[in-house]
């Protein structure tokens, strides 16, 4: 049997894309208009209270609906490594707004986001839910607040996510991480654990999930909707703990260099 012309192939990915929008735009219809409803009553109760598998039913039902909403793209989630539980500080590689909900899909935590995030669709509603922490990019003032918030909150047990980078690239480069936000760890006296994130398989997905030029956040969102399947590997690395660095420079090197190498694995 002949392999597929050039024009044959050509011709296929359009049909295939038009395959999946016509199977992905019904199932996520029903994740936000039915399953997000219940969500949402389900986290105005007090579910908190109420424990199950470790976490509690609220945290259990973010994360479901956030691995769910993953699952329409066609994502499948693979958990590398082991969260810490309690305070802790996670940091990661930014790659696209789905970065939160890959993350939340496997350990809840309360996000510092670009106060943008709070007005998009689906996504803001639930970043809300899940106690983000939204931040005004290049005001001083906001973040000093910022860091107030997550050092109370990782005092009293809880984890915080960040994006040391500050923005999202073209996906394969990782930029370099602002040391102050590591601040709130070394005041709190918390670990700080590395999370690499990668799309696809050796990370082929990167650029592919990641903002291309001029694009807005509908515009990404609607064509990741039509992209192939892919799995994402959260990668949950060696943790810095408290006093194994000097100072938040430090922690912020340390932290930068174990995630790079993570996404350069096979």
């Amino acid at each position: 049997m002949r392999p597929p012309t050039a024009s044959t192939a050509s011709a296929g990915a359009p049909l295939a894309r038009a395959g999946r929008y016509v199977l992905r735009v019904p199932m996520l219809l029903w994740h936000a208009l039915v399953h997000l409803p219940l969500v949402m009553i389900g986290l105005a109760l007090p579910t908190d209270r109420i424990g199950l598998g470790g976490e509690s039913l609220r945290d259990r039902l973010a994360r479901a609906w956030q691995g769910g909403l993953l699952r329409v793209f066609g994502l499948r989630m693979r958990r590398v490594g082991t969260p810490l539980p309690g305070g802790t500080l996670f940091v990661a590689n930014h790659v696209s707004w789905m970065d939160i909900s890959a993350l939340h899909s496997q350990r809840m935590m309360g996000f510092v986001a670009k106060r943008e995030i709070d007005g998009w669709p689906l996504v803001g509603r639930m970043a809300r839910r899940g106690g983000t922490i939204f931040h005004q990019r290049g005001s001083q003032e906001s973040l000093g607040g910022v860091l107030g918030v997550m050092v109370e909150r990782l005092r009293s047990g809880r984890s915080v996510g960040v994006f040391p980078e500050g923005r999202t690239r073209d996906g394969v480069e990782v930029g370099p991480f602002h040391a102050r936000i590591f601040t709130a760890a070394v005041e709190a006296g918390v670990p700080v654990q590395p999370v690499a994130l990668r799309y696809g398989a050796r990370a082929e997905g990167q650029r592919v999930v990641a903002f291309h030029p001029h694009e807005n956040f509908v515009q990404n969102f609607l064509r990741l909707l039509g992209e192939p399947a892919r799995v994402v590997d959260v990668v949950f690395l060696e943790p810095v703990l408290p006093g194994q660095a000097e100072g938040r420079a430090a922690i912020a090197k340390i932290s930068r260099e174990r995630i790079v190498a993570a996404l350069r694995e096979p």
